[in-house]
């Protein structure tokens, strides 16, 4: 009985987090000056959130190591941010957010195994257009400090996913398609906005 409630308890806080997020996804930009604001961003934003706790989710579920996607997700995100401090201008960059969303939420869903290089270059080439978006953001003199903040928050997501995909979402079947079909619709609904 004790492990059914935590299994439900956990399973209703992954459903959510994307939801409480929503009032970061209004597509305004958000400056952000140090390091403490690059930590607390990834927890504010539905898209960055969700893309988060998803890579962890679904290496815990499928990626081995587990830690390959998550640290391909980081590497690239790095890149994808300076080229935004640069000032590069990537194209498709929210298209290619949702769709990280959309694509991360049915491999969690289908528990779908890739070859890790195929994992790690998947979750790279999304991380790339995060980077790329949150790069544009973090201006100011304290870019550097907020996209180091932003990194260590990203790997905390990603290392909470990884906890709840072997400590619950690996055990039942019916939350890995939950929470993959919660976050695969939180990336059509951001593609439907686009339209």
């Amino acid at each position: 009985m004790k492990n059914k409630a935590i299994a439900l308890t956990s399973t209703a806080a992954v459903l959510l987090l994307p939801a409480l997020a929503l009032a970061h996804a209004d597509g305004a930009a958000h400056a952000h000056g140090g390091f403490v604001d690059g930590l607390l961003h990834p927890f504010t934003g539905a898209d960055h959130l969700a893309a988060m706790l998803a890579v962890g989710v679904w290496s815990a579920l499928a990626v081995r190591p587990v830690w390959m996607a998550p640290l391909a997700f980081v590497l690239l995100l790095a890149v994808g941010a300076v080229a935004g401090f640069l000032g590069v201008a990537v194209p498709a960059v929210e298209p290619m957010i949702a769709a990280s969303l959309l694509v991360l939420g049915l491999l969690v869903a289908q528990r779908r195994r890739l070859p890790v290089a195929a994992a790690a270059a998947l979750t790279g080439l999304f991380a790339f257009f995060h980077g790329a978006a949150h790069g544009i953001e973090l201006g100011g003199s304290g870019q550097w400090a907020a996209l180091a903040g932003m990194l260590l928050g990203t790997a905390a997501l990603h290392a909470a996913g990884i906890a709840l995909g072997q400590a619950v979402v690996a055990r039942h079947r019916w939350i890995a398609l939950a929470t993959g079909l919660g976050t695969a619709l939180l990336g059509v609904g951001l593609l439907v906005r686009m339209a």
